[in-house]
């Protein structure tokens, strides 16, 4: 559940970006369970992994509208494990964080003192305060 207000509605962004190992799914493999525009076809049954996922696009009431993962083809959020704000995008579209509306938020980010990276399948970038950005590896 989101905040009020906002819903994943048509957005199957983390269905399609993200990896889910529980079905062995890769980034930008859209998931064998998903219907694009229709969302979960399991929703009721769905394994935990994905009824713990909540992007902070959905769960952050500051986040715009115009921000929607499916809107900007980039998901926003907190890695826990590595304390980094991440904005994980489709690899067949690598430079989606770079919509002037994504970046500009992702500036904030980075402002605010949090490690902000772009990420796209094996691929990731560091965005700094400055607005500066250059490839990241862990």
């Amino acid at each position: 559940m989101g905040v009020q207000g906002k819903s994943c509605g048509p957005c199957t962004m983390c269905c399609k970006s993200l990896v889910i190992d529980h079905f062995k799914k890769d980034a930008g493999i859209l998931c064998t369970h998903c219907k694009l525009q229709a969302g979960c076809q399991i929703y009721e049954t769905r394994p935990q992994i994905c009824r713990d996922f909540e992007c902070d696009w959905l769960m952050e009431r500051t986040i715009p509208q115009t921000l929607r993962p499916d809107k900007v083809g980039t998901i926003l959020m907190e890695d826990d494990e590595t304390d980094q704000y991440q904005a994980v995008v489709d690899p067949s579209t690598p430079l989606a964080w770079r919509n002037p509306l994504m970046f500009k938020f992702l500036v904030s980010k980075a402002k605010e003192g949090k490690t902000v990276i772009a990420k796209s399948g094996l691929k990731s970038w560091r965005i700094y305060a400055s607005g500066e950005w250059a490839p990241w590896s862990d």
